[in-house]
């Protein structure tokens, strides 16, 4: 199945994050690599923005030969589903930028369910959330964001699955959960304390080899 990462360098609370160096490597670079090693993911590619704000991160992927897609900043939905839709693909898994520590059984699992319930719009471990932030993993249904972008809002498009969520009656959604609630902590990246606070918690091979 096909993996998005979505990925953008404008972040106002903490700009340039995603090439932020963890450990000596970009943290786009530590979400790849977890990606990687996912034993149900065909293809993966990064999907950013036309921005100039972007072309360093494009850079680094180019050097780094990863694959990726640039769209528009701020109708992240209509990215996703330009990206999806040029690879092909009737459902992609979603993963954000700021999550180094993704856990890439997570992405299995998730997968996993799809291949076996077809009938799903969405499987996902948000909704609600009782995953830690900085292990989100969705798949979504491809040809969903394109027949009801018209209905959504500014922060539909920013959020992506947000009008689904709100609008849960009128979608089949697959929520799997999470139990262990001495593992709910911040895991994403989203301000210099978060990463302060995860670099507290994890030495640089817990950090690489962190599973939840």
């Amino acid at each position: 199945m096909l993996c998005i990462i979505q990925a953008r360098s404008n972040s106002k609370r903490f700009k340039n994050k995603v090439l932020h160096l963890v450990y000596g490597t970009p943290i786009i670079q530590h979400v790849v690599n977890r990606i990687k090693r996912s034993k149900k993911t065909n293809k993966l590619i990064v999907s950013s923005s036309l921005n100039k704000s972007d072309d360093n991160l494009i850079a680094y992927l180019k050097k780094n030969k990863i694959k990726f897609f640039r769209g528009d900043l701020k109708n992240v939905a209509m990215r996703l589903y330009e990206t999806a839709k040029m690879n092909k693909a009737n459902f992609f898994v979603r993963i954000s930028g700021d999550s180094p520590l993704i856990d890439p059984k997570l992405v299995d699992k998730a997968i996993k369910i799809a291949h076996k319930e077809k009938r799903y719009d969405i499987i996902t471990n948000v909704f609600p959330r009782t995953f830690p932030e900085g292990q989100s993993v969705e798949i979504i249904k491809t040809s969903l964001i394109k027949k009801y972008s018209n209905n959504f809002s500014k922060l539909d498009k920013e959020h992506v699955t947000k009008y689904f969520y709100d609008n849960s009656d009128k979608f089949l959604i697959k929520n799997f959960t999470f139990n262990d609630k001495n593992k709910i902590i911040k895991l994403s990246v989203d301000t210099k304390k978060d990463l302060k606070e995860i670099l507290k918690k994890f030495n640089n091979k817990q950090f690489k080899n962190y599973s939840i």
